[in-house]
């Protein structure tokens, strides 16, 4: 018997408005609204209250620790258990105690993640340049404040610095830390917000106050004077170039490249690391060299260990009977991260806006907070000394008639009227009666009216002196370069990191230990570099390329040859290809902008390779111009890797055409108009910085746009555009001569 069919219940359910999830709904909002509802509090949250410092060099977490453990009395008392220090820090910081401690660990002496660390340890906090090092647990360590906190905290009770409150308001806390010195400049610092991140590296203590005083004395005080380079606590050595460096004292932005120390026992026939670049970790390294000496890359290396103790960092690299030490470390330095760059992106918050800015302009921020931070604290003193001298001016005219003050006192029938009788007895206010009326009668005596007459002076002395203060810049200055001189001779910071320009260095002397053997090269019109071997050519030639991307450049090269890569920031960069791997035709490539470091938003015009330099250039510019120069123009005697200033600012470059000897050229125009012309009308220049000569004339709204060798075109009208004269207007390209070279050209 088929069973009854039962009817479905239809279940209605309720909307409760204060409970979710229980019908969702779909709600048509514009995606700017849901951004600004919902993204941007997140970002700015990150930005403004956890990544990026401030001017006092630190974020809120290192704050609020800071904070917490000066309130325990751990800068003048004894260490406590790493626990308890976190635990009292949750009362302002809503984070968990993971968190903390780790704000705790790199801000530690142990770790060596500060030059001057601000947290005094005992026990294992770990190792910044170890990524296996691990730190131990809050309950074995201990902790207090290290010494130099006392200039952060100096005048934190002189109301220098706002007060706000915390996460739940129940408290109060330092918006800013009234730091004695330009901490954000010393101590380095890196955060990753949301859209932006900072990555701020460290400078030598006393280098930072030597240049806050010349800066303070002089705004257009050089800065690289005095500030050497960055100072790292991991030590090692600055491979820096000059115009570099002071680019990033100008900008804010650049990159550095550092490499490790390192020592030769010839007894032992081993190599000791003892200082590596602050970027990289022991782990890392070892890594990179084993990977080497696996594919046969390093053969000098029987072994290598880490031996790594209380005394210090240090790896061991034991070497095969007659190995060069010096040839191996050069190689070392160039393929593994014993030579690793550090990017600075200079980015701090000013008054809640984040701003990438130059070391002078960090600066003059600085002392501008510096200045209104003693200017309050001055005032505060001010106040404090004026309502002292209040109290002995009402004294002083009481001590003057005693007899009359007791008379008063004693015939008052009620305590409540004291003060007031004595208001109207002596003509004092209300404040100076009751600090009378609470004498002790034993302090009626001619010594203490003496004492007190006497102090009413050194007030009225001290009084003028802070206003006169407060009215003179020159005098504010004055106390905050005593401030800093007084810093440099209490907390002695010799330099960790050694300097050496990279003009300074000699060229490699590892090209013999380079294979060298022919390689096709491939440039794109993005800047991806492709090496590829004729071998690897010959089983696959088609090319890849991103989508929208195509080939700009392929020329034979070597696996020895040198690279000039000129970019539109008038910058050319100088590469081996030897630092490229082989590769094949399937894949993208390398990214130059990525792999030679450039600027953001720099782009690759074109690679050339100068073989021995001999030959010559004609740089092609948007108005027309051309420029003729040496190659050897671009020869330098060192290692240094960039070049700036490398041609001509004054119109954008267009192409290159290298030249071994005399032949002919066809430059074409935005409004399809083409000449043909020998490059024996071009004279060579001896200045990079030259405008070049007139090659076409252009109207106003049209632009150069290629040149190229006459036979690398499709022109067969070759009278037509051919000019004996320059410059020149050229002719209007016929059908027939927009050959299909000439259409893949002026498509690009």
């Amino acid at each position: 018997m088929a069973k009854k069919k039962t009817e479905e219940r239809t279940v209605h359910r309720t909307a409760y408005p204060n409970v979710m999830g229980l019908r969702g709904t779909v709600v048509d909002q514009a995606i700017t609204e849901t951004l600004d509802a919902n993204y941007m509090p997140y970002a700015m949250s990150v930005i403004v209250s956890r990544a990026i410092p401030e001017i006092d060099g630190f974020k809120p977490s290192h704050r609020k620790l800071l904070y917490t453990m000066y309130k325990m009395g751990l800068l003048t008392g004894g260490r406590t258990k790493s626990a308890n220090i976190v635990g009292q820090t949750m009362r302002l910081n809503p984070h968990g105690d993971a968190a903390i401690y780790e704000t705790m660990v790199r801000l530690a002496k142990g770790n060596e993640s500060l030059l001057h660390p601000f947290v005094d340890s005992k026990g294992n906090f770990g190792k910044v340049y170890s990524r296996d090092m691990a730190y131990a647990a809050s309950r074995y360590t201990e902790a207090k404040l290290a010494p130099i906190c006392a200039e952060l905290f100096r005048d934190l009770d002189c109301d220098a610095v706002d007060f706000v409150d915390n996460y739940d308001g129940t408290m109060k806390e330092p918006a800013l830390l009234p730091t004695t010195f330009p901490n954000v400049l010393v101590s380095a610092n890196q955060g990753i917000a949301v859209g932006m991140a900072s990555q701020i590296c460290g400078f030598n203590l006393a280098e930072v106050c030597d240049t806050t005083i010349a800066y303070l004395k002089n705004p257009d005080h050089d800065i690289a004077s005095t500030l050497l380079a960055p100072d790292f606590p991991t030590g090692g050595q600055i491979i820096c170039d000059e115009d570099e460096l002071r680019r990033i004292y100008a900008t804010g932005r650049g990159g550095l490249k550092v490499r490790a120390r390192w020592r030769y026992d010839k007894k032992e026939n081993v190599i000791e690391v003892y200082e590596i670049p602050y970027s990289t970790s022991i782990e890392v390294i070892l890594d990179k060299v084993a990977e080497l000496v696996k594919a046969g890359k390093v053969k000098e290396i029987s072994d290598m260990r880490d031996e790594t103790d209380l005394g210090g960092l240090k790896l061991a690299i034991d070497l095969k009977r007659g190995a060069d030490p010096e040839k191996l470390m050069a190689k070392l330095f160039k393929s593994t991260p014993l030579m690793d760059s550090f990017a600075c992106n200079f980015n701090i918050l000013i008054a809640g806006t984040p701003r990438v800015m130059g070391v002078r302009e960090i600066l003059s921020e600085w002392t501008a907070w510096r200045l209104d931070c003693v200017k309050r604290r001055i005032y505060f003193d001010l106040g404090r000394k004026k309502e002292k001298l209040h109290l002995l001016l009402g004294l002083g005219k009481i001590l003057l008639d005693i007899d009359k003050a007791i008379a008063i006192i004693r015939n008052t029938e009620r305590e409540a009227d004291v003060v007031p009788n004595l208001m109207s007895g002596f003509g004092i206010d209300k404040v100076q009666a009751e600090f009378v009326a609470e004498i002790k009668l034993r302090n009626i005596n001619r010594e203490y009216i003496l004492k007190r007459t006497a102090e009413t002076e050194d007030l009225e002395r001290d009084i003028a002196e802070l206003e006169a203060t407060l009215q003179s810049r020159r005098k504010l200055q004055n106390i905050i370069i005593k401030e800093l001189e007084r810093i440099i001779k209490d907390y002695p910071s010799p330099r960790r990191t050694g300097v050496v320009y990279a003009d300074e260095l000699p060229e490699d002397a590892e090209e013999e230990q380079v294979e060298d053997y022919p390689v096709r090269v491939f440039v794109s019109r993005e800047g991806y570099l492709k090496k590829i071997t004729p071998q690897s050519l010959r089983m696959a030639s088609e090319q890849k390329y991103k989508e929208g991307d195509g080939p700009a450049a392929e020329f034979d090269s070597s696996n020895r040859a040198e690279l000039l890569v000129f970019t539109d920031r008038q910058q050319v960069y100088k590469t081996r290809l030897a630092d490229f791997e082989d590769t094949k035709a399937s894949v993208l490539g390398v990214y130059l902008p990525g792999k030679l470091g450039m600027d953001e938003g720099e782009r690759v015009v074109q690679v050339i390779d100068p073989g021995d330099y001999s030959g010559q250039l004609l740089l092609f510019f948007e108005n027309g111009k051309a420029a003729r120069l040496m190659l050897s123009a671009y020869e330098t005697k060192t290692n240094r890797k960039k070049l700036l200033n490398a041609y001509s600012d004054k119109s954008p470059l267009v192409c290159i055409v290298q030249l071994t000897e005399e032949l002919e050229l066809a430059a074409f125009s935005t409004e399809g108009r083409a000449i043909i012309f020998s490059t024996a009308l071009l004279a060579p220049k001896t200045s990079r910085s030259t405008q070049g000569v007139g090659v076409m004339t252009m109207k106003p709204k049209y632009k150069l746009r290629a040149a190229r060798p006459l036979h690398e075109t499709g022109i067969k009208n070759l009278s037509r555009y051919r000019v004996r004269s320059l410059p020149a207007a050229g002719a209007l390209l016929r059908e027939e001569d927009r050959g299909e070279k000439q259409l893949s050209l002026l498509e690009e």
